[in-house]
């Protein structure tokens, strides 16, 4: 048991947030999947800056990892052998030599309020943490960096339960209610109800994300659209298309009711039934990518444009070489990511069939995307 003579851990400056996964029961990296618009690691991210001056990311070891929009995080790679939670937070206080807080990833909502109630009754404790009837949450818990030779200890015997080292530990719990703050995303149910949720609380009006694919003639943009679309469905992002068409066209047809409101003078006029909905306007210019996603699309997270290869800020680039091109559309620095079979250079190049990892590339992406 711990020394009840040792001094109290100093004050809580660090917050680290557990983005280690291999897909469980979601069948997908839990940090790319989206949530009100935003990627789970997006949010844990914010919810961390908004109560500590450093924000860290556990990783696993080697390699870099694709952060996305939070790119700006301290990354820990993992200093233990396997995968588990106890290894991201062990690693995290070698790194640190500080307590820490930690929050998982696959938290929906959690509660910035019970984090500073378990800061301040951390005391002289070394694990401050939630109690729920007879539940303990280790994955949203201060630790002081008195815990690391126990848990250091714990993973030397091959134990990896999070609270492996806790009988070795002064542990503070408080209790809590409410289970509403560790709703954690670990199965696709989990993920609707928590999508059922955010909408109920949603604050109408913000700004959807926006993307174009780009690419010269026959490079084969349509279908990496219709691979991409269900890819971005999977990890919770409402998704909308505009395509640009040069050469303009009809949606209406002459003889229809619809048709003869246009032809009687109508500027604009609506055809609705219960499953959709279609709107049809003259226009004295056309509209700018950016007027049409302001104007249709404010109920979606993204918007994916097929075309606008000069206009669009945020352009992913198709290059297939039996398109029979001698080089891509975009210079260098001007595309996000390139999608491409040819053995070309690009800091975020992915193949062809790869639609899984554009989108959680995009995922990672929603909150910068928002610029343009």
């Amino acid at each position: 048991m711990r020394d009840p003579d040792r001094p109290a851990p100093s004050p809580v400056r660090i917050g680290v947030l557990l983005a280690r996964d291999a897909g469980g029961r979601t069948g997908v990296d839990k940090s790319v999947l989206t949530l009100g618009g935003r990627s789970l690691l997006a949010r844990g991210a914010s919810f961390l800056r908004s109560l500590f001056p450093q924000v860290a990311v556990s990783v696993a070891a080697g390699g870099t990892p694709d952060l996305g929009d939070a790119a700006d995080l301290i990354a820990v790679p993992d200093a233990f052998a396997g995968a588990s939670p106890l290894v991201g937070i062990a690693s995290a206080l070698q790194h640190f030599q500080a307590p820490i807080f930690v929050s998982a990833v696959d938290l929906a909502f959690p509660d910035p309020h019970l984090a500073r109630v378990l800061l301040e009754a951390l005391g002289d404790a070394d694990v401050c943490l939630p109690r729920v009837d007879e539940l303990l949450e280790p994955l949203f818990a201060v630790y002081s960096h008195t815990c690391l030779e126990p848990m250091r200890r714990a993973l030397g015997r091959g134990e990896h339960r999070t609270d492996a080292s806790f009988p070795e530990l002064r542990v503070r719990t408080v209790a809590i209610d409410d289970r509403a703050p560790f709703l954690n995303v670990s199965s696709p149910s989990d993920l609707e109800r928590a999508r059922q949720i955010e909408r109920a609380a949603a604050v109408h009006g913000r700004r959807p994300a926006l993307v174009a694919i780009v690419g010269k003639s026959d490079s084969g943009k349509t279908t990496l659209v219709e691979r991409l679309l269900p890819e971005l469905l999977r990890l919770g992002i409402r998704v909308a298309t505009v395509k640009h068409d040069a050469h303009g066209f009809d949606i209406d047809h002459p003889g229809k009711d619809s048709y003869r409101h246009g032809a009687a003078g109508a500027v604009a006029y609506v055809v609705s039934s219960p499953a959709r909905v279609a709107y049809v306007g003259t226009v004295e210019q056309e509209l700018s990518l950016t007027d049409i996603v302001e104007r249709f699309f404010a109920d979606v997270d993204l918007v994916v444009a097929e075309g606008y290869k000069r206009s669009a800020l945020n352009r992913v680039e198709v290059f297939r070489l039996a398109a029979g091109h001698a080089e891509p559309l975009c210079e260098p620095g001007q595309s996000l990511a390139l999608v491409t079979d040819a053995p070309l250079q690009h800091p975020h190049r992915l193949a062809l069939d790869d639609a899984a990892g554009l989108a959680a590339f995009l995922a990672r992406r929603l909150d910068s995307l928002r610029q343009y």
